[in-house]
């Protein structure tokens, strides 16, 4: 369980288009992006500076390797189910938390980094490759 259980809970039944879930993937595909680019932030340390801010565009790459990663062919089927069907959907769930105090944000940052960026069929679908293990 995250640590802002509660919070969560709270952004869950001011916006009931998206589940818990939704929001527990997001930070896990924020933690993730900050790691491919670079900019995780230490262990620990809940106040974070602009080095390790993800843009838009940047979190819904990330979040789409890492559905990609967790759910392989299932990935848009299992976002369908989390109501997440334009990627602007991804930029209503980054500003829920914003407005809850649960995730920040930059001056410059805005739900436009998140719309229409790509088509989620495209990118969860048809780019999805199957990754063999090499055997020994």
């Amino acid at each position: 369980m995250s640590m802002f259980q509660a919070g969560l809970a709270e952004v869950v039944r001011r916006d009931g288009r998206y589940p818990y879930e939704a929001y527990e993937f997001l930070f896990h595909a924020l933690h993730h992006t900050q790691k491919l680019l670079g900019r995780e932030p230490p262990q620990g340390r809940r106040e974070v500076g602009p080095e390790y801010h993800v843009t838009g565009p940047e979190l819904l790459a990330g979040m789409g390797h890492l559905a990609l990663r967790e759910f392989g062919r299932l990935a848009r089927t299992v976002f369908r189910l989390w109501g997440i069907n334009r990627t602007d959907d991804v930029g209503n769930l980054v500003f829920n938390l914003i407005d809850a105090g649960l995730m920040s944000r930059t001056e410059q940052d805005s739900r436009v980094d998140f719309h229409d960026i790509f088509d989620l069929d495209e990118t969860l679908l048809h780019r999805y490759v199957f990754e063999l293990d090499e055997v020994k």
